[in-house]
């Protein structure tokens, strides 16, 4: 894995936790020698996790519509910034750079980018890895639900293995690059 894309929150969440983990997955990417590609924000986890990789020295590519730029949401000290027409180009843009895909804690665009990779996913439209940063068990819900969506028949055993599930960024990594 070359670039990894991280979908996560505009904002930091309520617990110091979720900037941690965002850090620590930034130096964890720089360790590795992985470039991130992210959402081009200059706010929340999106600018911790940006900001950790620049740091590092590691390679940082942002994808950002054009009505976000207008709004002053775009970094621009990246390495590169590509500015887009709309959410659907940002993420096909995303899904082309990107090796594998991780959530981190966020909202409903987080929620909405990664279930857009895993359903892509499922319909081998691509073949790369899709994982979710556990961080304090922000996810669990949603795991719960998703083993729900499999026990009343709507998502198979085989779809529900694509998701990829870690608290660590070491070993969430670990596992995307054995996938």
């Amino acid at each position: 894995m070359k670039r990894v894309c991280v979908f996560c929150g505009s904002n930091n969440g309520l617990k110091p936790r979720y900037q941690e983990v965002a850090q620590a997955l930034g130096e964890e990417l720089v360790r590795r020698n992985m470039g991130l590609v992210y959402g081009g924000g200059n706010i929340g986890l999106m600018t911790v996790l940006a900001e950790t990789v620049l740091a590092g020295g590691g390679d940082v590519q942002g994808i950002i519509p054009d009505f976000m730029v207008e709004h002053g949401f775009a970094r621009q000290d990246l390495s590169e910034l590509h500015v887009v027409g709309s959410m659907h180009e940002r993420k096909a843009l995303m899904a082309d750079l990107s090796d594998a895909f991780i959530a981190l804690p966020g909202g409903f665009g987080t929620l909405e980018e990664f279930c857009e990779m895993i359903t892509l996913r499922q319909l081998r439209i691509h073949q790369k890895p899709c994982g979710l940063l556990n961080v304090d068990g922000f996810f669990d819900a949603l795991l719960t639900f998703i083993n729900h969506q499999v026990q009343e028949g709507f998502v198979t055993l085989d779809n529900r293995s694509l998701i990829i599930t870690s608290d660590n960024p070491a070993t969430l990594l670990d596992l995307l690059e054995k996938t």
